[in-house]
């Protein structure tokens, strides 16, 4: 009995080890993004000979500078959305003295990218006739206004 015992306890003491609890249901598993936010539209602004300054302003510092050749950046951007695959997006820049040269990874530039969506939007709203207050009115009864005489 005491066997029996000792052999439960040592195989829920191993079991809590394990990775069999890894894909458990009804667990939250929080969304895990890490890297440099990279999309297709800021690579879409990619253009030859941009500047180094230019580059970090359009996509933000790199990720990986390579300490033997600071003419080559990496940017790298990957995300997990809770219990659904890990997605990496991976892009690397490649310079001639301050410029811009060759884009190489899996978010190139396009060569007609479209244009961005409009960030802003203009609404015409028609005229509302609004109608007098009550002190609108009154006041109108004791003075003589010309706009009174278009009104009739």
């Amino acid at each position: 009995m005491l066997r029996l015992i000792a052999l439960l306890t040592a195989v829920t003491f191993l079991s809590a080890c394990s990775t069999l609890a890894v894909d458990v249901p009804f667990v939250y598993k929080i969304d895990i993004d890490q890297g440099n936010v990279i999309n297709q539209e800021m690579v879409n602004q990619l253009r030859p000979n941009m500047t180094k300054r230019q580059v970090i302003y359009v996509l933000g510092s790199p990720l990986l500078v390579d300490p033997f050749s600071t003419n080559r950046w990496d940017y790298i951007y990957s995300v997990q959305l809770g219990h659904d695959d890990r997605l990496q997006d991976r892009i690397s820049l490649f310079f001639t003295g301050d410029n811009l040269i060759h884009v190489e990874g899996n978010l190139l530039p396009e060569e007609n990218p479209p244009p961005p969506p409009p960030k802003e939007m203009t609404i015409d709203a028609p005229k509302r006739d609004l109608k007098k207050t009550l002190y609108e009115m009154i006041v109108g009864l004791f003075t003589f206004n010309d706009d009174d005489d278009e009104e009739i």
